[in-house]
């Protein structure tokens, strides 16, 4: 294991922040990526990290690594220190507002450019040079901000992994995943030994987060040069949300541990035996068909529904109970699916979204994504 630190832009004198990855295996022949808790209220991912990394040692000791792998278990030290009167925060910058996983990098108009008078009809030689010019690109950008340099180190460190693992959690949730309809073929095995409940495909669902700016720059130079060259899916890359984020415990992050690795074995990161898939447990579904449910008024949230549970269209999720009026308004779905998450808190606002349910339909289009 070869341990490397990266030294992020200070905001003011005297404050020194790093971020810390962890490299096994070998390198040069194939890359996969791994981090968790960039939303840095969302610690399940860290403890799975934390477990991943004592797994890798051994399997690195033992010579059974076929290809690299970097771990990154503190992916957002910046959000991490947020408490703010006892409460973690993590989600938001604050300086600027913006959400830690939103607006990284995309270059791909400029790789574009300058890859076009170079491009040929042998689709190795093309994944080796849109890969160059992305790890040029990242690194001749500028990082004018704390929460840039965070940003450009991140995908700096990911940008030419041919597997990149982003793990997450929601509030109160059943296991789910966010890919694209392309990725999904290789995603689905991991879907599989992970357990996942719901998994949610999108091409572009705005916003370019941290695991759409990788697979969104492979597609669109597809759709530019496609034609005329073969321009493979030189990254397919995933958003992991294990669970809610009260999930931390050492019986689930060994289980979550274990299907990334029976997922890798799958994959030929790992040499080894490789197990028997699993049964889907719920088939992918597109993430312009989730339904955020929203309550219409304010007042106490209680909960008639559970993560997990299948819905008809128009069966009760929520009460919203008035106690200075006595009204009690019913909250329903409009169209059947999953109900894969829901809100911790137990104190609606008027507009609030309280749960989300995995539909078939699309109902949605643009901005597909939380705040």
């Amino acid at each position: 294991m070869h341990h490397s630190t990266h030294d992020l832009l200070s905001p003011v004198p005297g404050i020194a922040r790093q971020l810390h990855s962890f490299h096994f295996g070998p390198r040069g022949g194939g890359k996969v990526y791994i981090q968790a808790s960039l939303h840095a209220d969302e610690l399940p991912g860290m403890l799975v990290a934390w477990h991943l990394k004592r797994r890798l040692v051994e399997l690195e000791q033992l010579g059974r690594l076929r290809k690299e792998v970097i771990l990154v278990p503190v992916a957002n030290p910046v959000g991490l220190e947020q408490v703010l009167l006892d409460a973690p925060l993590g989600r938001f910058e604050l300086q600027s507002g913006e959400n830690f996983n939103r607006n990284f990098v995309d270059l791909s108009d400029s790789i574009g450019d300058q890859i076009e008078g170079h491009l040929t009809q042998d689709p190795a030689h093309n994944l080796a040079l849109i890969r160059e010019y992305l790890r040029r690109g990242l690194d001749a950008h500028p990082a004018r901000t704390p929460l840039q340099s965070q940003r450009l180190t991140l995908q700096r460190l990911a940008c030419d992994a041919d597997i990149v693992l982003d793990l997450h959690c929601d509030f109160e949730a059943v296991e789910h995943l966010y890919t694209t309809p392309e990725a999904w073929p290789q995603v689905e095995p991991l879907a599989r030994y992970l357990g996942v409940q719901a998994s949610l495909l999108a091409t572009d669902s705005g916003g370019q987060s941290f695991d759409e700016c990788f697979s969104l720059v492979w597609w669109q130079l597809q759709q530019r040069f496609g034609k005329q060259f073969p321009i493979p899916l030189g990254s397919f890359s995933v958003t992991v949300e294990l669970r809610g984020q009260a999930d931390v415990s050492h019986e689930l992050a060994a289980k979550d541990c274990q299907g990334i690795l029976d997922f890798l074995t799958h994959a030929g990161v790992i040499e080894g035996q490789v197990k028997a898939l699993p049964p889907l447990a719920y088939p992918a579904t597109p993430l312009a068909g989730v339904e955020p449910v929203m309550a219409p008024l304010g007042g106490l949230l209680v909960f008639h529904a559970k993560p997990g549970q299948y819905l008809e269209a128009g069966q009760l999720i929520a009460e919203v109970i008035d106690p200075l009026s006595d009204r009690v308004t019913a909250v329903r779905n409009a169209q059947a699916g999953l109900l894969y998450a829901r809100s911790v808190r137990r104190m609606a606002t008027a507009g609030m979204v309280i749960a989300h349910v995995a539909g078939e339909q699309v109902c949605r289009s643009g901005y597909l994504l939380a705040n």
